[in-house]
């Protein structure tokens, strides 16, 4: 395909969902009726010559049915399929679970259909149907009152994670808080541009390196078309995403990687109706045995849950909120254990204004699991500051790739254990990259990993404060950051 074939099929699809936003469809709902009918369109590109698969598309719900309605009988015809896919078992029936139809004007709905009808879907790149894909979703998590930005991490920030990383063929990739499923594309992208793969390779990378747990029905939904777009699975593979809550039970498998961010928000809940009949909110504890600790706390759970499915020496790089490195009580615990149980060798302070989600204050943490010892396997810390006088805005000045390059290149992927501080009390104290020993972390209060070390400038300087949109997102992520704990207090006081 052209390139201006290429940017003709991506104006016509953006500009159908423009079209659809004057009748209040909004981005989430116009990706979810672009995810079912590109999924029956390629299932009948997929049945015909060259390929001639067998799909377990019913006869009477295929692709040449739908484009034949028109009006009223199109919007009846396409409630029941949808109803009816719904019901099906595989990546087919987790597609087409709760699916409703978001768009009321038959008339547009019919336009859609023809759209798609008129692009050969399969013979399109991965990277074009996912550069689609991945715009539409980006737009979505913009959108601050759907929601949608708490399943979106910055891919930005992603490809970074990864490529410190440096995932290999063969091996396992998981993430036990899938969102849209930004980390396993980002781990196949990397695998793919930084190796020649053989067959036996290309098939276990397609189908048995990817797996992952997403508890929203559309979220999930959005995922697996994702990586159905970027080339991971197929219409009829095994569903290698579970809808299940990860933190509910240890399966008992086990993965080389696991690459994530958990929902932010620090308590796990379920609502019930009490015998009054009014709603109440129970805090979730997860009484696991192989938890270190039984804590409400779903983020200190995903990082017991995650330590857990690692394999023996397997590595994790996992985005967690400040909390986890300073909380007292359970967090401290936990903190304790992973330092003696598993290599936390590295830790990215993130800066704000990069999540869609505001009040962020986020960390990476990078360890590596390890086989039971005597011996703390953490000796030493490496902490990168990238808060600290750095500013970011989603729209005005974004996180771009070249604002990582530093951390990357401390990081030193191509070896670790090489790596020299850019910090020196006497030479360089706004030095951003500094080593800790395990001695200095565990005689800190409460094995607090919150450490900083670098001036404010905004509050040394108030001849020199940052650009007001900075000053205002700051301001706004730090009330967040407050209305947050606060609402944490409230909930334990009403529990």
């Amino acid at each position: 395909m052209s390139d201006n074939q290429t940017s003709s099929v991506v104006s016509k699809v953006w500009g159908f969902s423009n079209l659809l936003r004057d009748d209040g469809v909004s981005y989430g709902d116009y990706l979810e009726q672009l995810t079912y009918l590109l999924f029956l369109k390629m299932a009948d590109e997929f049945s015909k010559p060259p390929y001639n698969r067998v799909l377990p598309i019913p006869e009477q719900y295929k692709w040449t049915k739908l484009t034949e309605k028109r009006g009223g009988e199109l919007e009846v015809f396409y409630i029941e399929l949808l109803r009816d896919l719904g019901q099906l078992k595989g990546i087919l029936g987790q597609i087409f679970t709760k699916a409703q139809n978001k768009i009321q004007d038959p008339a547009k709905l019919y336009k859609l259909i023809d759209m798609i009808d008129k692009e050969q879907w399969s013979l399109m790149g991965a990277d074009i149907k996912g550069q689609i894909y991945e715009g539409l979703l980006e737009k979505n998590a913009e959108d601050i009152k759907s929601g949608a930005g708490q399943y979106f991490t910055p891919r930005t920030l992603i490809r970074g994670i990864v490529q410190c990383m440096k995932p290999e063929p063969m091996k396992t990739i998981a993430d036990p808080a899938l969102g849209t499923g930004g980390f396993l594309l980002a781990a196949y992208d990397y695998i793919v541009s930084h190796h020649e793969l053989n067959k036996d390779q290309k098939h276990f990378l397609k189908f048995k390196t990817f797996f992952g747990n997403e508890i929203v029905a559309n979220t999930r939904r959005l995922a697996l078309m994702n990586m159905f777009l970027h080339n991971i699975g197929d219409i009829d593979s095994e569903n290698f995403i579970s809808p299940n809550d990860a933190l509910v039970t240890d399966s008992g498998e086990r993965y080389d990687y696991i690459l994530s961010n958990p929902p932010f928000g620090k308590k796990s809940s379920m609502t019930f109706t009490n015998e009054e009949g009014e709603q109440e909110k129970d805090d979730l504890t997860y009484n696991r045995q192989d938890f270190w600790v039984t804590t409400s706390n779903k983020q200190l759970n995903f990082l017991q849950h995650i330590r857990t499915i690692l394999k023996v020496n397997g590595k994790a790089a996992v985005v967690l909120p400040d909390n986890v490195l300073f909380e007292g009580g359970t967090g401290e615990i936990i903190r304790k254990k992973l330092l003696e149980m598993t290599n936390l060798h590295t830790i990215l302070r993130l800066p704000t204004g990069i999540f869609y989600k505001q009040g962020v204050k986020a960390n990476v943490l990078f360890f590596d699991n390890k086989p039971a010892s005597k011996e703390p396997w953490t000796k030493e810390i490496w902490i990168y500051d990238f808060r600290t006088n750095i500013h970011f805005t989603l729209k005005k000045n974004p996180l771009q790739p070249e604002d990582l390059e530093d951390f990357i290149q401390c990081y030193n992927p191509a070896n670790r254990h090489e790596r020299t501080e850019t910090w020196s009390v006497e030479t360089n104290p706004e030095g951003r990259w500094r080593k800790f020993s395990y001695e200095d972390i565990i005689s800190r209060d409460k094995a607090s990993l919150d450490i900083s070390w670098i001036k404010d400038e905004s509050l040394a300087d108030l001849d020199n404060l940052p650009d007001p949109d900075i000053l205002a997102t700051d301001i706004i992520d730090n009330l967040e950051s407050v209305l947050e704990i606060f609402r944490d207090l409230m909930g334990k006081m009403d529990s």
